[in-house]
């Protein structure tokens, strides 16, 4: 792999990026003056808005807790990768193209990264969502047209199959550059008696997408009666991109309407999510296999700018049991 980043590289990209915009992904901001948009902080808890960007400037900052920076600082702190991984995180949101000088270090962009892990998973997404239009993945489709989900709506959330072969998708990958650490760190594949396997097998699947719509993990339904694992859906693990506490599925499409509208409706799946936004509830989102906890409320307070002076609304909507 390429060395460091050149600091041309560095300056066009943060040129080309608005900070508002990025930091808009994670806070509600609110017009303060005339160079200031104020929020309630990522980085610490709070009722009242004491963090504040400068788009001018490209800066942040927080007179709570004190934390403050450029864009890149921003998103060092806010996805917990380092300052290379930010500088290509931010590229790909703006489509610039790298280049590396030099010889590689121990900090340089490398094989198991955090932008390696979410590649991977991304080109997972692609190989599931190809697959569920096989032949192999018809009881996937019908079981998404029985509850009135076409493909359109299918594609729009990522839907996809995981076929029945041991190894497919893990070949696949492999044959694409990825190599079997990361797909295990990416709880993608793992290690199986008869060497690395696919870690979903003939299961519906959903991308469990951050606020941003990089996919990190994956949620999987049981369809067959004779599937050894009896549990209905099973998710990735934890891995260093997929935190089940932190994440909330749909968020990536809900986070625009939960701002504007300061209201979130919190649901209990992915299907339901689906409906209620095919229904035109566009604020629905729902924890993925665990507990709605008071990380995922954080999140929710920050877009809908829930504090001592306006309140958002929270709407849940579980089953009956």
């Amino acid at each position: 792999m390429a060395g460091r980043i050149p600091d041309r590289d560095i300056a066009a990209i943060r040129e080309r990026v608005r900070i508002e915009e990025v930091v808009g992904d994670y806070v509600q901001l609110r017009r303060a003056g005339a160079d200031s948009l104020k929020g309630l902080c990522p980085f610490h808890d709070e009722k009242s808005p004491s963090f504040h960007v400068r788009p001018n400037h490209g800066h942040f900052h927080c007179f709570g807790c004190g934390e403050g920076g450029d864009v890149y600082a921003f998103v060092q702190k806010i996805e917990h990768v380092s300052f290379v991984e930010a500088v290509e995180l931010l590229a790909d949101r703006v489509g610039y193209t790298v280049t590396y000088t030099g010889a590689a270090t121990s900090v340089q962009r490398d094989r198991g990264s955090r932008s390696r892990l979410l590649a991977a998973n991304t080109a997972a997404q692609q190989f599931y969502a190809e697959a569920l239009k096989s032949d192999e993945a018809a009881p996937a489709r019908h079981y998404l047209l029985e509850r009135n989900f076409d493909a359109e709506t299918a594609a729009r959330f990522g839907c996809g199959y995981a076929p029945s072969g041991w190894d497919t998708l893990t070949k696949h990958l492999l044959r694409k550059g990825f190599e079997f650490k990361e797909l295990e760190a990416a709880g993608l594949s793992r290690e199986g008696k008869r060497g690395p396997m696919d870690r979903f097998h003939r299961r519906l699947l959903w991308p469990i997408r951050v606020s941003s719509g990089e996919v990190i993990g994956f949620g999987a339904r049981r369809l067959f009666d004779d599937d050894q694992n009896q549990a209905k859906y099973v998710n990735t693990p934890e891995t260093v991109l997929y935190k089940k506490s932190s994440v909330l599925f749909g968020l990536d499409h809900a986070k625009r309407d939960i701002a504007k509208s300061h209201q979130a409706v919190v649901v209990e799946g992915y299907t339901d999510v689906m409906a209620m936004h095919v229904a035109g509830v566009t604020t629905a989102v729902a924890s993925c296999g665990t507990a709605f906890g008071d990380e995922h409320l954080a999140m929710l307070r920050r877009l809908m700018m829930d504090d001592n002076f306006f309140r958002g609304e929270l709407i849940y909507v579980f089953d009956g049991d």
